[in-house]
């Protein structure tokens, strides 16, 4: 399947499955059924006029507080510390418990986590993270700028459920889609 290439006129668009959908669809609605706390807050946020009103943090805040959720963790990058600060301090003063938990978590040195480096600094331990933010019993976890891979590593052992703030882009300051004007560039 590629949606991009679609040779069926969007069918998908006009609420009707197109001869590439795989899946079963009356599961896949069955499935929204027992989801639908998770649908019903998320439709808030999109529907009836509200898309594009909130920024994506100002959107985290109010799902959460949809959601009933108590305990919000941050697992983040230790060298975005600074904005998780102020980040913590934002989701606080709306009346939500935070747990931030930096990425090197542990103290764990480099060539222990991966015994092919030579790297003798301490390492991003995302595992790790997963697990202390598991320990802390938080209801919904908020990815800040984990490295491509870690993010992966955190995702499979992490309990809660888990929405990303921010994906971390050095070339491009942390917006990825930014890449994408370099293309148009090199077009025209």
């Amino acid at each position: 399947m590629d949606c991009t290439n679609c040779t069926y006129d969007k069918q998908c668009r006009k609420t009707e499955p197109c001869k590439a959908t795989s899946f079963d669809r009356d599961e896949v609605i069955s499935k929204y059924a027992e989801e639908s706390e998770i649908v019903q807050a998320a439709a808030e946020l999109v529907d009836f006029g509200r898309a594009g009103t909130l920024s994506r943090l100002q959107e985290t805040i109010a799902f959460a507080k949809k959601m009933e959720y108590k305990r919000i963790g941050l697992a983040y990058c230790y060298g975005m510390e600074k904005q998780v600060k102020q980040i913590t301090e934002i989701i606080r003063s709306n009346g939500l418990n935070v747990r931030p938990v930096s990425c090197t978590v542990g103290g764990l040195p480099q060539n222990e986590v991966n015994p092919e480096s030579s790297i003798c600094n301490v390492s991003c331990n995302p595992i790790g993270q997963a697990h202390q933010l598991n320990h802390e019993n938080v209801d919904l976890v908020v990815m800040i700028g984990l490295c491509m891979g870690h993010d992966i590593l955190f995702q499979r052992e992490v309990k809660a459920d888990c929405t990303t703030l921010v994906v971390k882009d050095r070339i491009y300051n942390h917006a990825p889609l930014n890449e994408l004007k370099t293309y148009t560039h090199e077009r025209n």
